[in-house]
């Protein structure tokens, strides 16, 4: 729940640190994008390092830094300094978001570890629906700062319960050596393959087409839907349960319906909800509930069903760096969402039509990605 607390938890404080800061709404949108460009340019080595030096170091340490960095960015007193230790959140962060899946492939693999995959996907659905209620609640205590403070102490609960309770799953004799030129091994083998771009960039743009709400929330409740700080349960809300549902449909079919058949159906359900969502979008109701939420809640419903098993077929296409296929992919899929943060979502959030046509870009893309790979790959020989 780490990665989803970070970015949503801030969202209703964009209006007071605009107001604090004499700023306007796309130099918050920084603070989205700080913190997530770091954490996608670490990604690539959070993986390799706990390849070699096992999971739960990597865990625990980049959990506790994470904690001493949301203290810095409590304690800021510029944009600038704030953005400085949003940017060390997301270099610490990824050492407990990235290789804690990782420790599920590392125990369990087929139907079950399918069923835990959802099972985890669904606790990171359920993160952006309470982080901007808590965040809204917790700022009836006090200015923005206090939402920092509440994740200096979340990052203490989870490094110190790592510390005490997660065993540790990759055994000494299964690791790389802990060399400069092994790690960057462990990365080249996925990077050289044409297979897992294709799965990664299509589980990436899909799950954009998702991300670009969640990255322009702030614009998208209190500008474009006229709500106020208490509100964006109103948006996260219908969404996440989407994706809930969907990571529950997954759950329910591990080992009834092959993963390869899953994805297909449930991109094309994403499509659907994209294309729903662009209909509403040309109404006059546009901008009014429920119509303007479905669109997103169907979009996630897609995504929740083909992500977990997008993540095990990229696992199983190199089983001895299953570290830096994750972390490719997270840099790849990061990387991507900062970027949509940043540069895409000021300049579609003009209107909900605008948000909605460029949704349906994302997981048109995502969706004809998967499509080249079902034809490159036939199903005897597929990973998944």
């Amino acid at each position: 729940m780490l990665g989803p607390f970070s970015i949503d938890t801030a969202f209703p404080a964009f209006a007071e640190m605009r107001g604090e800061f004499d700023v306007g709404s796309a130099e918050t949108q920084w603070v989205v994008s700080a913190y997530m460009l770091p954490f996608a340019l670490m990604s690539p080595f959070h993986g390799p390092l706990s390849d070699a030096i096992g999971r739960k170091p990597v865990i625990v340490a980049g959990v506790a830094v994470y904690a001493l960095a949301s203290v810095g960015c409590a304690l800021a007193g510029s944009l600038e300094v704030l953005l400085v230790f949003r940017a060390l959140q997301g270099l610490a962060a990824g050492g407990g978001v990235i290789v804690s899946r990782t420790v599920i492939r590392d125990v369990f693999d087929g139907p079950e570890a399918q069923r835990l995959m959802s099972i985890v996907m669904m606790i990171f659905g359920v993160a952006p629906a309470l982080a901007p209620i808590i965040g809204g609640g917790l700022l009836q205590l006090g200015a923005w700062p206090v939402i920092f403070w509440f994740l200096a102490l979340l990052g203490l609960a989870l490094s110190t319960t790592a510390l005490v309770l997660l065993p540790e799953t990759h055994p000494v004799e299964r690791r790389i050596p802990l060399r400069f030129g092994a790690l960057l091994q462990g990365l080249a083998r996925p990077l050289a393959d044409l297979t897992f771009h294709r799965i990664a960039w299509s589980a990436a743009l899909s799950f954009g087409g998702q991300f670009l709400y969640i990255g322009a929330a702030a614009i998208f409740v209190v500008d474009l839907l006229g709500r106020g700080e208490l509100d964006f349960w109103i948006f996260f809300v219908p969404m996440i349960g989407g994706l809930v549902a969907g990571s529950w449909i997954s759950s329910r079919t591990a080992g009834r319906i092959s993963g390869r058949r899953l994805i297909t159906a449930a991109l094309c359900f994403s499509l659907f909800g994209a294309l729903v969502n662009f209909a509403l979008a040309l109404g006059p109701t546009e901008a009014e509930l429920p119509w303007a939420v479905i669109g997103p809640a169907l979009i996630a419903m897609g995504t929740g069903a083909a992500y977990p098993s997008q993540q095990l077929a990229l696992l199983d296409l190199h089983p001895a760096s299953r570290g830096g296929v994750v972390s490719l992919f997270t840099f790849f899929s990061l990387t991507l969402n900062a970027l949509v943060a940043a540069l895409v979502a000021p300049h579609v959030t003009g209107s909900v039509l605008q948000l909605a046509a460029a949704g349906l870009v994302m997981v048109a893309g995502g969706l004809g990605l998967w499509l080249w790979h079902l034809r490159a790959v036939p199903p005897r020989v597929a990973p998944s």
